[in-house]
């Protein structure tokens, strides 16, 4: 409205009878009215866009959270929290220009060209063709420097992969190249990767430069402006146009450059977005952990492995006919060499995963018959990568149990031989983890025990429990964990063997098997897999601590 309203204020001014002021005020107040009505109808529609956009990500947010807590346990295991946090945060936030602007933008970038080319196109033909005679030139550039686009990212992305794995690596081991030497050495490969990138992006971006330089130029307001005066200017004295039909040209013509520009910054927004929607997409179809249509209640609080299978990837067995039965209120220890299937075997008592054979009952019902809200009422784990939450030292324990009150806080942190600790930290109990309270690996190790004995449930898992803990704070916790077991079921996993020398019994396993079980002195008798490992123990426990060069 605005370009046809300045093309007949135009006329009115030119006119050979002089300007009628009740004329022009009509065609300003047009003018004004377009703008305003504009304003309104963009604001409106941004504001439409935006309520839609706060919706769907507080939606898309909430079903990730209801997703991630039907999830398996284990699903956690194999994805780092930067993926959760990388979907939940960024890839959610590369959809708000989509959702809140992109439709309002493209729309106003579209329809406001269109409409003044077709009223140039509605004066006289010509002026149409002079307003897009740039474009071409651009479009047949573009179209050559976006030939082959998609491999060339695939290998740019590869380029970067690359790259931040050189890093990462340089990074994660430096103390050990600098320790022996090796740091030149060890730049080596980032070097090398840095150059490999470096020669494929020279070699595909340096022949399209010259070419951009030159179409961009065809999109510029001083070649556009020249071009639409010097057409307008020959029409005009060709007798085709009036000189407001060529101004009002002129004036639509500079548009169209930033239309085209909008149209691209649009199209890399929608990839952009496109690739985050994907990642939220998967995220959104994790398997869940499947639930018993009628759930049954356990019996008990026994637990029984019966001829257990599990596989990871569904080909290679990982534990094979596993059988063996956690009597209430023992302690039962497993040991083994390292990928014997120790961890996993304790993780599938509280459904990290589920077995792919046999199966896992507590109180004479199968776990994937119990409902998952009484499953973890009843089997607390606490596992050897500690997870302490932004919150008060307090918060992290009451975890265990939400309404649990400040007592029963201090009860669970001074079995678990941590509350002299806390009540060193500037607030005690109040204090925040990562502000006024740090734990060594130790100490939030111990913390996370406090949860798992405030939680109080029948059945505990305990994956490598003192694996962070100094030899005075095991024994602490050693202590805590012989008062825990009466009434309650232990499942100890330790490489320590001394630390678990008095369990009730000890089943050694060995390439995913049961090799042995028995109590200590039972195993050390029969001589097998278990005393040469309690052998191999004891002699790097007098192993000298130092030695002459």
């Amino acid at each position: 409205m605005p370009f046809v309203a300045l093309g007949w204020l135009a006329d009115v001014l030119l006119a050979p009878g002089g300007a009628d002021p009740g004329g022009l005020v009509g065609i300003v107040w047009l003018v004004v009215a377009g703008l305003g009505l504009r304003g309104l109808l963009s604001g409106v529609a941004l504001g439409i866009t935006h309520f839609a956009d706060v919706r769907l990500q507080a939606d898309l947010r909430l079903r990730m959270v209801q997703r991630l807590g039907r999830v398996p346990l284990g699903w956690f295991s194999a994805n780092s929290s930067g993926l959760v946090r990388k979907a939940a945060q960024n890839d959610v936030g590369d959809l708000h220009h989509l959702v809140a602007h992109h439709s309002v933008e493209m729309t106003a970038a579209v329809v406001l060209p269109l409409g003044g080319l077709g009223y140039l196109f509605w004066l006289d033909w010509r002026l149409g063709l002079l307003a897009v005679g740039t474009l071409p030139f651009y479009a047949a550039a573009y179209a050559w420097m976006m030939r082959g686009y998609q491999e060339k990212m695939e290998q740019m992305n590869s380029g970067f992969a690359r790259i931040s794995a050189a890093v990462v690596e340089f990074v994660s081991g430096i103390a050990v190249v600098k320790a022996f030497g090796r740091a030149r050495r060890a730049h080596e490969a980032y070097r090398r990767a840095a150059d490999e990138f470096a020669v494929f992006y020279g070699d595909w971006v340096r022949p399209m430069l010259s070419v951009e330089a030159v179409s961009t130029m065809a999109l510029s307001a001083p070649v556009v402006g020249v071009i639409s005066l010097g057409g307008g200017i020959w029409f005009v004295s060709q007798g085709w146009v009036t000189p407001a039909e060529a101004m009002t040209e002129v004036l639509i013509a500079m548009v169209v450059p930033t239309t085209v520009l909008a149209l691209g910054f649009g199209a890399q927004s929608r990839r952009t977005a496109a690739a985050a929607a994907l990642r939220i997409h998967d995220l959104l179809h994790t398997p869940v952990l499947p639930v018993a249509a009628e759930p049954r209640v356990p019996d008990g609080h026994a637990a029984e492995f019966d001829a257990v299978r599990f596989s990871y990837d569904g080909t290679t067995d990982v534990l094979r006919d596993v059988s063996l039965r956690l009597e209430p209120g023992t302690v039962t220890a497993l040991v083994g060499p390292s990928g014997s299937g120790k961890s996993t075997l304790a993780t599938l008592l509280p459904r990290f995963h589920d077995v792919t054979g046999g199966a896992v009952r507590i109180g004479g019902v199968d776990v994937r018959d119990i409902a998952p809200e009484r499953l973890y009422r009843t089997v607390g784990f606490v596992l050897q990568d500690v997870a302490l939450v932004h919150g008060s030292v307090a918060d992290n324990i009451r975890l265990g149990r939400p309404g649990a009150g400040d007592d029963d806080v201090t009860a669970a942190a001074r079995a678990a031989r941590i509350h002299d600790r806390i009540t060193e930290l500037p607030r005690g109990y109040d204090s925040v983890v990562g502000e006024d309270a740090a734990f060594s690996g130790g100490e939030a190790q111990r913390v996370a025990i406090a949860r798992a004995l405030l939680a109080d449930t029948p059945l505990l898992v305990l994956d490598e429990a003192t694996a962070f803990a100094d030899p005075e704070s095991e024994a602490a916790i050693q202590d805590a964990l012989s008062e825990l077991a009466s009434g309650r079921t232990l499942l100890v996993i330790a490489h320590r063997l001394h630390s678990i020398a008095g369990a009730d019994r000890i089943v050694v396993l060995d390439g995913g098997a049961v090799a042995e079980s028995g109590r200590h002195a039972d195993l050390l008798e029969a001589d097998g897999l278990y005393a040469r490992m309690w052998r191999a123990h004891e002699a790097t426990a007098t192993e000298p601590t130092g030695g002459a060069a």
